[in-house]
Order: C-alpha cells, then structure tokens, then sequence
C-alpha cells in the first residue's frame, strides 16, 4: 500500500455518481482537517502566549465587531453551497433518466430477488449491462432492508408496504458487490452446508456480487435466465438437482432443513407424500399441490408448532423453478 492509497477514504469509481459525489466528499474531509488543525493550532497559541504569568492581571478584550462578522458570515456561506451541492446531487440520484431499464428488486429475511424485463430471475447476485442507466424498484416483504452499492455510490431502503427507486449507470465492467445496510435480525438457528459445516446467517449474510457485462452479452444473458443450469459438459440439470441449486440459492437453507434437523420451518426431509397437522388442528397430504400454496401463500395451511413467518414467493419463482423446487423435495423422501 502506497501513501496513495493511505489517502484514499472511498471505494474504487464504478458508476455515473462517482467524481461527483467523490469530489464533494473529500472537499469536507479535507475542509474539516484543515479547520480542526487551524482551530486547535490556534487555541493552543493562544493558551501559551497569553498563558497566566506573575505580577500580570488579565483584562477583557472587549469586542472585535469585524472578527464576529467574518466568523458568522463565513460559515453560512460555506453551508449554503454545501447545501446547494447537496441538493443537487440528490436530485441526480432521484431523476433516473426517461430510457433506464426498471429491475424489479424485492428484499427478503435473508435475500434478494432481481426480476428483469423478460420476467427472468436471480437471487441474491444481479447482472447489469455497462454503459446503460438502470432504475432499480425496491420493496420489502418483511422488515426493513436497504441496498446499499459503495463502488456506485447509491444507497436506498426497501420499506415494507411502499416501492423506492435507485438508479445508476456503469462505468466498469467486472464484479463488485452490494450489502443490506439496514440491521434485519438473524436466523434461529445456524445454516448447515453441503460440506457439514454450520454457518450463521441473517443481515450479516444478505448480500452478494453486482456483475457488469458488455451491452453485447445482454440479450444471451436475458435468455440464459430463463433456462435451467447446465453442468459443465453442457447438459441440462434434472429438475431435482436445479431444486437443489434454488435451495440455496433462494436461501431456504436458512428456515427448512433437509436432514431433519429442527429450523424456523418444518424440515423437508421425509415430508413429501406424508399427512401433516396443521396450525388449526385439520391435516393435509404433501402433495405438489400443497408445496406450491406453501411457497406462493405460505400463511394459508401453517404446519402445527411453527409460526407464520414465511415471506411469500409470489412472482420470484417461475413455474420451471417451482417444478424444480417440488422435484427436489420429492427426492428427500
């Protein structure tokens, strides 16, 4: 690390909003040490000249009207352009321009789901286009979340029961990352992985990988999510293994186990074909029919001894996923 570095407060320039908001950042951190060093620098003068000494009595200043005037006039002028940089950059970041693509984005305890304009989805990790303005539409169906992307400068809170919009352009292509910046609890339990090993997730864990990608690789891109995954001799995955994939991918790792273990949800393991009790005492088979209502209307037919406290997936899964999802628990049998 060079003094360069040492210098530098923010994260490498990804977007539009970067130079600007940089600028303005860096022109209150530099006027901030400038007036500390001034200011203690000048009280510490101040204590050793006119410090206490025998046989002198000390006497009132009395008034320096042009010294009161300099230090009330400056400071409001300094706020007021302060201000007027301020309010512009805000009103950059909350005018997306009329031709920005909308990325429907909705925020879950614990992930993210990114619909696109073809109806296409992704969990917690989002592909963008370079060199193109795009609006993302944020809403909540929990609690309180933020999406929060320091390489773009940009930063917005998903409210419960309200949409909000951010938007950006890129400047890089690459990976960069976005995080929840808004504290949204913890899991009940830790999260046990295909390797056995238990991991903590909540907050600390909602985030994932921005890609950006030529303006030529878009269209394939737009397509290849509406696919199921391929292994890498190109064939397809079963709707089984692609189940298993979504598993994790829409972190339903975090509330249903798949080795009997006990979660916030009812474990999947050995439940499909089998009667189970309800919150209001009737019972009901596991069926395709019944995994489907669970993960669309997940409050409609609670299991007993479980709260409701599912989100619903209602327009973040296609039908292909949903199949994939029911094949998966229909192999934990």
């Amino acid at each position: 690390m060079n003094s360069t570095d040492l210098m530098k407060q923010l994260p490498a320039q990804w977007s539009t909003f970067g130079p600007g908001y940089d600028w303005l950042f860096y022109f209150i951190y530099w006027m901030s040490v400038a007036l500390f060093v001034g200011i203690i620098g000048t009280a510490i003068f101040f204590v050793v000249k006119y410090r206490r000494r025998p046989g002198v009595k000390a006497e009132p200043t009395g008034h320096n009207l042009v010294m009161e005037l300099a230090w009330t006039v400056a400071p409001v002028i300094l706020l007021v352009l302060l201000f007027h940089w301020g309010f512009a950059g805000y009103v950059s970041l909350t005018s997306p321009p009329p031709d920005a693509m909308d990325i429907r984005v909705r925020a879950r305890k614990w992930s993210w789901d990114f619909e696109y304009p073809n109806g296409g989805h992704t969990a917690n990790s989002v592909t963008i286009p370079i060199n193109r303005p795009v609006r993302f539409v944020i809403s909540s169906e929990d609690v309180l979340h933020a999406m929060f992307i320091p390489a773009f400068r940009v930063k917005r809170d998903a409210v419960p029961g309200m949409y909000s919009t951010l938007w950006f352009q890129a400047t890089h292509t690459g990976d960069t990352r976005f995080y929840c910046a808004e504290y949204c609890g913890a899991a009940d339990a830790p999260v046990i992985g295909a390797d056995g090993v238990a991991r903590e997730t909540g907050h600390f864990s909602m985030g994932g990988p921005v890609h950006i990608i030529p303006q030529s690789q878009w269209q394939e891109f737009l397509v290849g999510i509406l696919r199921a995954p391929t292994h890498a001799n190109g064939t397809e995955f079963t709707p089984a293994e692609w189940g298993e994939q979504l598993y994790t991918a829409q972190n339903c790792n975090t509330c249903h186990s798949v080795n009997g273990s006990a979660m916030t949800g009812p474990t999947w393991q050995h439940i499909f074909g089998h009667d189970v009790a309800l919150a209001d005492g009737s019972h009901v088979p596991v069926d395709e029919n019944y995994v489907r209502r669970s993960i669309l209307e997940p409050n409609a037919q609670v299991v007993q001894g479980f709260n409701p406290v599912m989100p619903s997936y209602q327009g973040s899964l296609t039908d292909r996923q949903l199949d994939a999802l029911i094949a998966y628990i229909r192999s934990l049998r």
